[in-house]
């Protein structure tokens, strides 16, 4: 390690806001700090296993941001501040292995090195973030609820290593939780953002489809996937967010989002008064004919009554009747899952493969299937195996270089929009605040998963939502809410959680240990 003074504040859990001031008055440089989260790193790492890459560079960029604040420059809204992001992401200079052994070459693979940073990773060099590397995942992201099959070995939970971690971003969730970094990049096709938050009393933002660019990124669905932030407070995420928002040429589809960026940024309407007045629907069986457990009831009906005590205007069940409901089918066996949008994914790998530039090991899907035909994904026994019992999948297997048919994809995030706009509009709503898990977390080893409430239906549908710590469990596991809104109201339901964060104050740091 390099002989960096001390820094003279304290790593652990600390906001954006409080790094900035630290810089501006000039009590500590982004070196010394880069060198504190590296030195907790060095700590904790090997016992909660969230980051599996290190960026050597960390300290030199550091230095350069330092240099560049003593000259005056103008810079970015993260400049200085040590962050992580997911493996999944494409980053100049380190393979981007999902999680797969057969995708990294020191274990047995082929290594995919991209020749471009994916936009996201870009936004946050330019915002001046310092990458102190890239986190632990399951293969290809398979899972919402840990990374035990990961080449780099399980993740941990830092609220407790018994407890899954959530997944996939289990490794930023973690290692954001543990304080080895501010703030950390996730990713979600299915609960991978939300569900690590909330495991780890976290705050999560799962954005509008589309309003975040994720071209660069390992895909499971592009029709699905989305980037976003996970940090430890509600102001952070929506810092953050103002950096990863917004359209670009590399992902077009980032189009739908033009007119939907709040222009004073996402933290404009962060107010403790948010709640007041606001209408919030709540869980009931016309969202998911899924009962909750009696300490899920318990920890709910408590943060009811905080929300009225912030003059918020709860509306029971407002789905009841709808037909809502009736949406979601289980696509995956022994699981409530709804993979609809994935089939997919044979495409989405191609035009991924074809983005890493001409020097990739591997170019088509072709390359890709028999690079990893030792663990065929989509065979019985693979992390993916579902896939083939999801309509019009085997086509695009069959011919991956062909858009994809996603009609009955389509008829379902068509009618959840339906649906929702309806049911938002007969009550008035301002948002949802649902619990984001039935139940208390399970172990990290059985093969239990975690009991969303949310997960299918936002991502089907493109929702955004905002998770935030509520509380704890007996077992001392996180209790979580989940804010979802209409499509681009990222900014409202932010306000909303800055509110009950500010007048509940429930996250506490984790108490780590040691090998």
């Amino acid at each position: 390690m390099n002989n960096v003074a001390s820094p003279a504040i304290d790593p652990v859990e600390l906001t954006l806001e409080q790094t900035q001031a630290a810089f501006a008055s000039g009590a500590i440089t982004s070196e010394a700090l880069t060198q504190a989260f590296l030195d907790r790193i060095a700590t904790y790492n090997t016992h909660y296993n969230a980051l599996c890459f290190m960026n050597p560079d960390a300290l030199d960029d550091a230095r350069a941001i330092d240099r560049r604040r003593a000259a005056g420059d103008t810079l970015g809204p993260l400049a200085g501040v040590p962050v992580v992001v997911k493996d999944a992401m494409d980053m100049v200079g380190f393979p981007t292995t999902a999680g797969w052994r057969l995708l990294h070459s020191k274990t047995g693979g082929v290594d995919l090195m991209p020749a471009t940073d994916a936009p996201v990773v870009a936004r946050m060099r330019a915002a001046g973030a310092i990458i102190l590397g890239k986190t632990n995942i399951p293969v290809l992201s398979h899972t919402g609820s840990h990374a035990n099959d990961s080449w780099a070995g399980p993740t941990y939970n830092a609220v407790n290593r018994e407890f899954l971690p959530g997944g996939s971003s289990a490794g930023t969730a973690t290692a954001v939780a543990a304080s080895l970094a501010v703030l950390g990049l996730a990713e979600e096709t299915g609960g991978s953002i939300q569900n690590p938050a909330a495991a780890q009393a976290l705050v999560g933002i799962k954005p509008s489809f589309a309003l975040v660019p994720n071209t660069g990124v390992v895909p499971l669905s592009s029709y699905r996937d989305v980037v976003g932030p996970i940090a430890r407070c509600v102001r952070d995420a929506a810092l953050t967010l103002d950096v990863l928002a917004g359209f670009t040429t590399e992902d077009p589809k980032t189009v739908a989002g033009v007119g939907h960026i709040p222009r004073g940024g996402y933290s404009s309407k962060l107010s403790t008064t948010a709640l007041q007045g606001k209408r919030i629907g709540l869980y009931g069986p016309g969202w998911r004919d899924m009962p909750l457990s009696d300490e899920t009831i318990s920890l709910y009906e408590r943060a009811k009554g905080e929300l009225i005590a912030q003059g918020a205007v709860l509306v029971d069940d407002p789905f009841l009747g709808t037909g809502f409901v009736e949406i979601r089918q289980s696509t995956v066996p022994h699981d409530t899952y709804d993979a609809r949008g994935l089939e997919s994914v044979p495409y989405d790998l191609t035009k991924y493969l074809e983005r890493l530039g001409p020097n990739a090991a591997l170019k088509t899907f072709a390359e890709f299937a028999a690079a990893t035909a030792k663990e065929n994904a989509f065979e019985p026994g693979g992390v993916l195996s579902f896939m083939p019992n999801l309509p019009q999948f085997n086509d695009c297997l069959a011919d991956p270089t062909r858009p994809p048919n996603l009609s009955e994809f389509i008829a379902a995030k068509t009618a959840y929009l339906e649906i929702f706009e309806s049911v938002v509009a007969e009550h008035k709503l301002d948002a949802l605040v649902f619990p984001q898990m039935r139940n208390a977390l399970k172990p990290l080893h059985g093969g239990q998963r975690i009991d969303e409430t949310t997960v299918s239906e936002i991502n089907i549908a493109g929702l955004p939502g905002v998770t935030m710590p509520a509380g704890y469990y007996a077992s001392g596991a996180p209790f979580c809410l989940i804010f979802v809104g209409r499509m681009w109201s990222e900014a409202d339901l932010l306000a909303y959680a800055f509110a009950y964060e500010s007048a509940t104050k429930h996250r506490r740091a984790p108490v780590l240990s040691r090998p």
